[in-house]
């Protein structure tokens, strides 16, 4: 590797620390794995705000880990910064073969089958059991369309929606409703919009972290208000609420 890429700078920054900090010097991937799904988060966190500042500041960050799993790799002789370039080199053509020339464009999820030591069988195997439930909904979904499990066009997702809420409905309405059966029929609801969403290209993740950061934005702009008139939230009620927040939505779009 180059000595003065920006990867090789960070390695090097790691190894000097392995030596001269006692904290670092004992470090394992054991001791570090939660500090790298946090720093990940706080990752996914800034690429949501959009902050460019706060974004470089986590992919410092990033690349710290990044390089601290090259270094302990290379220290165990297991492998080394170019073993693994040459590995993302050579998936990334498999992956693209109608752009380097090793044939015509495959689907992905069909390519991601053909990967060495990919499971021959088993479409729904090898996904992290850790993935968050929406993103696991959203892969799960992916993989049996790739074999043809799929609506041919939107109307089916739709309807599914509208099936699954009165399913709900239904349940909701019993004299005793069941707080299973109640557990299932959201959970049939959130699967047939994750389905619904992926369909229309929309990332479910994506959007409801977006609802969220407006919901979020929107409180706090409905407290302010409140505050600013002498209001109290507990005493207002929903219509008064409503009112405020009607205000806030109306102040956003102007």
């Amino acid at each position: 590797m180059q000595e003065n890429t920006a990867l090789a700078r960070a390695m090097a920054m790691v190894s000097d620390l392995r030596e001269r900090c006692p904290w670092d010097r004992v470090q394992t991937r054991d001791t570090l794995r939660p500090y790298l799904v946090e720093e990940v988060l706080e990752l996914d966190h800034a690429l949501g705000d959009g902050d460019p500042v706060a974004i470089r500041d986590e992919v410092a960050d990033l690349l710290l880990h990044l390089a601290w799993q090259l270094v302990l790799a290379e220290e165990l002789d297991e492998f080394t910064a170019e073993d693994v370039a040459s590995d993302l080199e050579e998936k990334m053509r498999r992956r693209h073969p109608h752009l380097f020339d090793l044939g015509p464009r495959v689907p992905w999820e069909e390519l991601k089958r053909r990967e060495p030591g990919a499971r021959p069988n088993g479409t729904l195997e090898g996904l992290p059991p850790t993935l968050p439930s929406l993103q696991m909904s959203l892969r799960l979904q992916e993989r049996a369309a790739s074999v043809g499990f799929d609506w041919p066009d939107l109307e089916g997702p739709l309807a599914k929606v509208k099936e699954e809420t009165a399913e709900l409905e239904e349940e909701m309405t019993r004299a005793n409703p069941d707080r299973d059966r109640l557990t299932h029929e959201v959970g049939d609801l959130l699967t047939s919009v994750v389905n619904l969403a992926r369909k229309l290209g929309v990332h479910p993740g994506n959007a409801l972290d977006r609802a969220n950061r407006r919901f979020r934005s929107r409180f706090a702009a409905v407290e302010q208000l409140a505050e600013k008139r002498g209001l109290e939230l507990q005493a207002m009620g929903l219509e008064g609420l409503d009112e405020l927040w009607d205000e806030v939505k109306a102040g956003e779009g102007s």
